[in-house]
This record gives C-alpha cells, structure tokens and sequence, in this order.
C-alpha cells in the first residue's frame, strides 16, 4: 500500500471539530478512501472533544493522518501526559462518557502513547486490498497528487458530496486540479505573464505524453 501522510496544528475547540471532520473527508476522499471518511470523521470527532473536555479548551493540538501497510492512522497530539482516555461501561442514557467505546466500536484498534512533553492518542483501520491500490506512479502523477493533497486543504472543493464513493472522488479531483489551475492562471495573468502560450505549451505537452486534453 501507497505511504502518505499529512498533520496539521489545531487549538482545541468545539467549534474546531467540524472543520477538521471537513478536512478528514478531503483528504481520505483525495487518498481514495472514502469508505473510511465516516468512521474516521466520527473517531476524529470523539478525540478532539477528548482533549476539549478532559485537558481543556485552547489546548494547542495536532491532528496526523497516515497511510501504509494496508492500514489508515489517526492520530491526534496533546501536550496533557496525565488526562489519558479510557473506555468507561457509561449507561445507554449518560450524556457522556462513551466517547472512547465509540472509538473502540469504529476502528480496528486503538491506543494511547505518553512521551515526555506530550500524548498520542490513536486509532487504526484496515484498507481494503482493493481500494488500497492508486493509479499512478510516474514522477508527474506524485507531483501533482502532492499538490492536491495540499491545494484541498487550503481551499476546499465547491461541489456538493454524494454517497457513490467513485463519483466523490472524482468530482473533488476535478474541481480541486480546475480551482488549481485556475489560481495560477490568475497569477500568471496577475504578473504580466502569456495565459494563452502557457496553455498552448500544457496542452502539447500532454499530448506529447499520449495523455491529450479533452475539448
């Protein structure tokens, strides 16, 4: 299985929790595992709340997001070595208390790393064979899954999610690699530069690579 990864600072607050489930799901579509985005999104959910009601609101915190040897890692950093989740027997009814059987329940497996100055709380989950495999594998195609995986982050995809897992990911490609492209048309633009030549030279080169633009 094709190794990626991707971490990110966060402050921890209620409000964060939706938008790093926002990126959890752009990021896991981009990696083709949308499969995984629910349970992930949900598991993230859980240790972020963690963190905001156990050590405290404006923790400063991370999230890591890690693929290889056919499994997807969640990992979530806080400074706190003392406030350790545990899974706790709550009642059907509590208001809390089940965050950590939820994690349990959703991923393969899950655990807790203390360090000196800091705790790693993490989940794991077994990708499919099938849906582990990328096309890919020349230098242009890394490059430019590199940037999307970038690119996605700082400015989310406009089209609307569905729930037919090969058509998320595609529309997201498409609409991140046109949103790509078209910043730095704007910028090329923007500093004096020849849009039209620069697409003429992108177009050839395409073509010149067996892969031709469609009209």
């Amino acid at each position: 299985m094709r190794r990626r990864s991707w971490d990110a600072a966060f402050t921890a607050h209620p409000e964060e929790v939706a938008r790093l489930r926002r990126v959890v799901r752009l990021r896991l579509t981009a990696w083709g595992q949308d499969d995984l985005v629910d349970a992930a999104q949900l598991c993230v959910s859980e240790l972020v709340s963690n963190i905001v009601t156990h050590v405290g609101a404006g923790t400063p915190a991370s999230l890591a997001l890690s693929t290889g040897g056919g499994r997807l890692r969640v990992e979530v950093h806080d400074p706190d070595t003392r406030a350790l989740p545990t899974l706790v027997d709550a009642e059907l009814d509590a208001e809390g208390g089940r965050g950590m059987a939820l994690v349990a329940a959703l991923a393969d497996r899950w655990g807790v790393q203390v360090y000196d100055d800091h705790k790693v709380t993490w989940c794991e989950f077994v990708v499919r064979a099938s849906e582990s495999a990328t096309p890919g594998g020349e230098p242009s195609v890394e490059r430019a899954d590199a940037l999307l995986d970038v690119y996605a982050t700082l400015k989310p995809p406009a089209c609307s999610y569905d729930r037919e897992s090969g058509r998320v990911r595609r529309r997201v490609e498409e609409e991140s690699v046109i949103d790509m492209v078209t910043d730095l048309l704007h910028r090329l633009r923007a500093r004096g530069g020849d849009v039209d030549r620069v697409l003429d030279c992108a177009q050839s080169r395409l073509e010149g690579a067996g892969r031709p633009l469609s009209p």
